[in-house]
């Protein structure tokens, strides 16, 4: 009986160690084509190849390995034919999504955010799905900032652009903007089935249009 028992216990802490399965989605909602380039951290495994290009309201589907997992996901913009050259997005500036899942051991834990460190060039928001509990927060910049860059900050003849930080944490605050910034939003997020990426949400703007100063724009979260 006792060693029944302990078999038994044997084998729910394997099943409270294991990862659940985490699909990340990216979704382009831009009115152009991007090409996603996910980068893994050092050391770990590559999940794509970086040569799909999305087109208008296409989706991209890639599975998390089943272990510990970081990296980063970016658009490129005005990429050739084998996304080899691309006029934004495989360098700085750029918006880069940063994901880590499967950290943690029985909490399953994911985190996320969207980070405006290095620059700006698509609008990109973050949003977990079917988790398995804890605060799981929409996050990112739904704001297309490139239309009322600083021209001193402009970059890529407009297509990017490089700041400042307050720049961009005024229009953007659920970002990060410096090496140690974080957003006001707190994340506990534990097992999600699916981190979806959307580039490109929709962004309202509200003002004269002709005046780039007096624009405001407002974001908005991820769709679901």
């Amino acid at each position: 009986m006792a060693a029944a028992l302990a078999f038994v216990v044997v084998l729910l802490a394997a099943g409270a160690g294991a990862s659940t399965a985490t699909t990340l989605t990216i979704h382009n909602l831009c009115p152009h084509r991007v090409w996603p380039l996910v980068t893994p951290n050092s050391g770990l495994p590559s999940i794509s190849d970086n040569t799909a290009g999305l087109d208008p309201n296409a989706l991209l589907s890639l599975s998390f390995p089943p272990t510990f997992w970081a990296g980063r996901v970016a658009a490129r913009t005005g990429c050739d034919a084998a996304a080899s050259g691309c006029w934004t997005g495989a360098a700085p500036p750029a918006t880069v999504v940063q994901v880590t899942v499967h950290d943690g051991g029985n909490l399953d834990r994911a985190a996320y955010s969207v980070s405006l460190v290095d620059g700006f060039n698509v609008p990109a928001v973050v949003t977990p799905h079917a988790a398995a509990g804890g605060q799981c927060p929409a996050l990112g910049c739904a704001a297309d900032l490139n239309c009322d860059c600083p021209p001193a900050q402009r970059a890529a003849e407009g297509a990017a652009c490089l700041g400042p930080p307050g720049f961009f944490k005024s229009r953007c605050p659920l970002t990060r903007t410096t090496p140690t910034d974080v957003e006001p939003t707190p994340q506990s997020c534990r097992g999600p089935g699916e981190i979806k990426v959307v580039f490109c949400q929709a962004t309202i703007v509200t003002g004269a249009a002709a005046d780039a100063e007096a624009m405001v724009i407002r974001s908005v979260v991820a769709d679901s």
